[in-house]
């Protein structure tokens, strides 16, 4: 299979994601103007404004009093999303349409750079059925109670993972279904 790395060529250097996929996905991160704890009270991990993660584990008490600003949220959301849009056009080395793109931004901000690398590994294999299985699975996150982690099924990122695996499943003939 040709690699465009190997090349010299990033096939999707000039992507975006698209307004509507923005506004979608901000949609379902929701917007919550101060620190909270994103699977709940002492659960999770500290995040605020649009899903945007303040660091691993729970907020502490000082941090839960935390607001922030509309404006600061906005600002925030749009630096991290022109931030994952370049870890999908660096990571990826095969050419995505826009909606498959769209879908690996979403995947990159809310499970990370490291949480998609399988996936990434997947696509640039040409294993978008691998891809769309993977993606499927990402649906659990880690959680600290008492000392102990463990790993729960978050209920929204059932719905989010079936969304964002719809542009990598693969009809009969090999080809992604829209």
């Amino acid at each position: 299979m040709f690699n465009a790395t190997s090349k010299g060529l990033q096939p999707n250097n000039g992507m975006k994601m698209s307004p509507a996929a923005k506004m979608r996905m901000r949609q379902t991160e929701k917007a919550i103007y101060r620190y909270y704890n994103d699977m709940g009270k002492n659960k999770g991990n500290c995040t605020w404004g649009v899903g945007i993660l303040a660091h691993k584990g729970v907020c502490t008490q000082e941090e839960l009093g935390r607001r922030v600003s509309v404006g600061l949220v906005n600002l925030e959301y749009e630096r991290r999303v022109a931030e994952v849009e370049g870890i999908v056009r660096r990571r990826v080395t095969v050419a995505l349409n826009q909606n498959q793109f769209d879908a690996l931004c979403s995947l990159v901000y809310n499970a990370g750079e490291k949480g998609a690398s399988d996936t990434f590994r997947f696509i640039n294999q040409g294993n978008f059925s691998g891809a769309a299985k993977n993606i499927s699975l990402l649906i659990k996150v880690g959680i600290t109670e008492n000392g102990k982690k463990r790993y729960v099924v978050a209920p929204g990122l059932i719905k989010r993972r079936a969304e964002e695996s719809a542009p990598f499943r693969v009809n009969n003939a090999g080809t992604a279904k829209e």
